[in-house]
């Protein structure tokens, strides 16, 4: 039986390449190829390019994306993986502290697309992670391309009293 439909967005697009950092903890390998696999073909219809970081486990994601964000240049984030109940509850405190994490990093304005799915078996996983079924690596792709087209709009919109921000210092341009 087949879930209720829901809109999907038309797909991002850009003037300029946007260069995404795709983090992902492979602790169920399957299920983690399978959520990249998504990711990239997403981004690639984008016009963008990617690179693939491996972290221990879905409480690193953000750490690693934290890392990247203050010493590369990426345009945005896609945070993988895959986190599965089991027996105690460590499976709460990891889906909440990660989940968590990432939202607050996008509080801060970096533009992450969270993929890291919460499930209760490895069926509802594996569907998820399926480019060919539910594709949530793609979806999460498509979320922070989405997030890079917003900032790239708002940031160029040249906003400003006579201001400068932080990124003067930096090279960047006035706001």
């Amino acid at each position: 039986m087949a879930g209720p439909s829901h809109y999907i967005m038309p797909r991002a697009e850009f003037d300029k390449p946007v260069k995404i950092l795709i983090v992902v903890s492979p602790y169920y390998k399957d299920i983690a190829d399978n959520l990249v696999a998504g990711a990239q073909s997403e981004i690639e219809a984008a016009g963008g390019t990617h690179e693939v970081v491996e972290v221990p486990g879905a409480l690193e994601i953000p750490t690693a994306i934290g890392i990247a964000e203050r010493m590369s240049n990426y345009d945005g984030y896609v945070a993988l993986g895959c986190v599965i109940r089991g027996e105690t509850t460590h499976y709460d405190t990891v889906c909440n502290d990660s989940s968590r994490a990432i939202q607050l990093q996008g509080l801060q304005g970096l533009c992450i697309g969270n993929g890291i799915l919460t499930v209760e078996n490895r069926k509802q996983a594996e569907v998820r992670a399926d480019p060919q079924d539910q594709n949530k690596g793609g979806g999460a792709a498509a979320a922070a391309l989405h997030l890079i087209a917003l900032a790239r709009k708002w940031g160029n919109a040249g906003k400003g009293v006579g201001f400068t921000s932080q990124l003067l210092a930096k090279g960047g341009d006035t706001v």
